[in-house]
């Protein structure tokens, strides 16, 4: 575990992000943040890294959201002008941000609860793998506060408009079988089967064509700012970009030769 109380390892070609603060709800500090971005940054850049788990320690919480005891992540007692906008920008906006634009895919493991910006976390993931007693909380009315960490734009592009609004505007609570019917979750295990489904599915992805995977996640998670014509720009792009890649030569002599492809990620 890193000083932060991060936790990582790695497993074939698959890198792991551990919330590892379980005494404290796995509540995230400035440095825990830091740690989360730089990770997913060098995923991004490591050829033998083609997908990435993010998940907690324990089974009671994912991320009780930031650690409001650590002064970084804190306003100035003065109160200045833009202090909140500045730590919201740099903290909690950049983990969700480096989840989004990570070119491998990142599957969440959902273990417990996931509350304000923890719930946000999991929402950035590509796809999401919940314990049975995991919970998702939208509770900033709750204490008062406007949503943050990229709340409202992950849940109108998740769920129904009104539904998100009533997620934002009770501070609603919802359950993994609940988060399951209405689209948010992928899949629903119980507790003791989450870590070996999340290896599976991890080991699924890492065995994919990775360039080609993250030109879908690109596009995808692009698809709702943009208009048509700009979206058939995009993908013109990156399908030029993609097709000269070793994976989609052996995926047309797989097809050609009857066998199953063996991509290389490359």
């Amino acid at each position: 575990m890193s000083a932060s109380g991060l936790t990582t390892r790695t497993e074939g070609a698959v890198r792991w992000l551990v919330l590892d603060r379980p005494d404290v709800g796995n509540s995230v500090t400035r440095a825990m943040q830091r740690d989360i971005i730089d990770n997913l940054a060098r995923a991004s850049t490591d050829p033998d890294i083609r997908a990435v788990v993010f998940t907690a320690a324990g089974d009671k919480h994912f991320c009780t959201g930031p650690n409001l005891r650590d002064p970084d992540m804190q306003p100035s007692q003065d109160r200045i002008a833009g202090d909140a906008a500045r730590i919201l920008r740099n903290g909690s906006q950049a983990v969700v941000s480096a989840i989004l634009d990570c070119e491998k895919p990142v599957i969440c493991g959902l273990n417990g609860t996931a509350a304000g910006v923890g719930a946000s976390m999991v929402l950035a993931c590509d796809l999401i793998v919940a314990a049975e007693s995991a919970r998702l909380i939208e509770l900033f009315v709750r204490r008062g506060l406007a949503p943050d960490g990229g709340a409202a734009y992950l849940l109108a592009r998740k769920v129904p408009f009104n539904l998100a609004k009533e997620l934002l505007m009770f501070g609603e609570e919802i359950d993994a079988q609940e988060g399951h019917r209405i689209g948010l979750i992928n899949k629903v295990v119980a507790g003791d089967q989450l870590t070996a489904e999340l290896a599976a599915w991890a080991n699924r992805l890492a065995e994919g064509a990775t360039r080609g995977i993250a030109a879908a996640k690109a596009m995808l998670n692009q698809a709702l700012d943009m208009d048509r014509a700009a979206a058939f720009t995009t993908e013109a792009l990156l399908v030029e970009q993609v097709a000269g890649t070793d994976d989609v030569a052996e995926g047309i002599a797989a097809f050609m030769e009857k066998r199953d492809p063996k991509f290389r990620g490359r």
